[in-house]
C-alpha cells in the first residue's frame, strides 16, 4: 500500500531534499501543476519539483490574479498537490495574505499542509501578475518585516522561504538587486527575480546576490524564455514554468469544445486526447485493484474453542 495513495516521503524529507538540491549546483526544474493529476505527471516525467502558481489557482477559480484568493483556498489546493508525489512542492503565497502577523500564520499553515516552501513578494495589496504594468511595491523596510515574520514563524528550518522582488520593472534592476540583498539579510533562503528583461539582467543578479536564485520562465511576459541550460550556466538554482500546463490544457479544451460546437461530435478529436488506458496507467488503477482484491479476499475463521 505504501505510496499507492499519495507519496511515500514525509514532508520533512521533501523539504530537506529541496534544501540540499538548492545547494547542489544543479538547476531545479519546477513545472506548475494546476491539479494533483498534473503533479503526478510532472513526477513521472522526471522533473525536480512541483510549483503551485497563485495566478493559476486564481484562474482555475475563474478569478483574475489580483489578490482575491484566500489562505484557506491556497493551502487546501497546495496540500492536495503536494500529497500525491515525493517531489518537493513550492507554492505562491502572494504577499502573505495580510500584515506581518498574517504572513507568520501563512507559513505555519503551509508547513502543516505539507509544502516544501513558499515565496512572498514585495508588491502592495491588491497585488497583480508580475508581468503586467501598473504594479507597485512596498518599501524595503516593510518587505523585510514581512520576511522576518515568515522566518520566525517556521518550525522546520528546511522549509524554504523565497523572497520575490517585483522592483526591476517598477524601479530598476539595480534597485531590485539592493532589495534582494536586504531580503537575504532578513533571512530569505532564495530570491525570485521577477520580470527581468534580458539575459544580462539575470547575469547581474547572479553576480550580485549570494543566496540561491529562482527564475520565472512564464510565457507571453516581459522575460525572455531562457533554456534550462542557459539558466544553469548562469548559476541559477531553480526555475519555474508556472502557467505552462494550464495554457496547454486550456488551448486544447477550447479547440475541442469549438469543434464539438461546430460539428456536433468529438470523433475527430480522439487522436488529440489522452487515452483511457494512459489515464488508468497514471492513476495506477491496476495497483488499486490488486490492493482491493488482496484486502477483501479473505475468510473469517471460527474462534478457537
Amino acid at each position: 500500500m505504501s505510496g499507492l495513495i499519495g507519496g511515500t516521503l514525509p514532508a520533512a524529507d521533501k523539504r530537506s531534499r529541496f534544501r540540499a538540491a538548492l545547494e547542489s549546483g544543479q538547476l531545479q526544474r519546477f513545472p506548475g501543476a494546476f491539479s494533483p493529476l498534473v503533479a503526478k505527471l510532472v513526477a513521472e516525467i522526471g522533473f525536480d519539483g512541483v510549483y503551485v502558481s497563485g495566478a493559476v489557482l486564481s484562474a482555475d477559480l475563474g478569478l483574475p490574479d489580483i489578490g482575491l484568493t484566500t489562505l484557506t483556498e491556497v493551502s487546501a489546493r497546495g496540500a492536495q498537490i503536494a500529497a500525491v508525489t515525493d517531489l518537493p512542492t513550492l507554492i505562491d503565497a502572494d504577499t502573505g495574505f495580510g500584515e506581518p502577523l498574517n504572513t507568520a500564520r501563512t507559513v505555519t499553515v503551509l508547513e502543516d499542509a505539507g509544502l516544501a516552501g513558499c515565496h512572498l513578494e514585495d508588491q502592495v495589496n491588491p497585488k497583480r501578475c508580475g508581468h503586467l504594468d501598473g504594479k507597485d511595491v512596498v518599501s524595503t523596510d516593510d518587505m523585510v518585516k514581512r520576511l522576518r515574520a515568515a522566518v520566525s514563524a517556521r518550525r522546520d528550518p528546511n522549509f524554504v522561504i523565497c523572497a520575490r522582488t517585483d522592483a526591476a520593472s517598477v524601479e530598476s534592476v539595480s534597485a531590485a538587486i539592493e532589495r534582494a540583498r536586504a531580503y537575504a539579510d532578513a533571512g530569505a533562503d532564495m530570491i525570485f527575480t521577477e520580470a527581468l528583461y534580458e539575459l544580462a539582467d539575470f547575469e547581474r543578479f547572479r553576480a550580485s546576490v549570494d543566496v540561491p536564485l529562482l527564475a520565472n520562465m512564464t510565457e507571453f511576459g516581459k522575460s525572455p524564455l531562457l533554456t534550462a541550460r542557459q539558466l544553469g550556466d548562469i548559476g541559477y538554482n531553480a526555475v519555474i514554468y508556472p502557467v505552462t500546463t494550464l495554457r496547454l490544457a486550456m488551448y486544447a479544451v477550447e479547440a475541442g469544445l469549438r469543434e464539438i460546437a461546430d460539428t456536433g461530435t468529438q470523433s475527430g478529436l480522439l487522436e488529440q486526447m489522452q487515452h483511457r488506458s494512459r489515464l488508468y496507467e497514471l492513476l495506477r488503477y491496476a495497483d488499486y485493484n490488486e490492493f482491493d482484491t488482496n484486502t477483501y479476499n479473505f475468510t473469517l475463521k471460527d474462534p478457537e474453542p
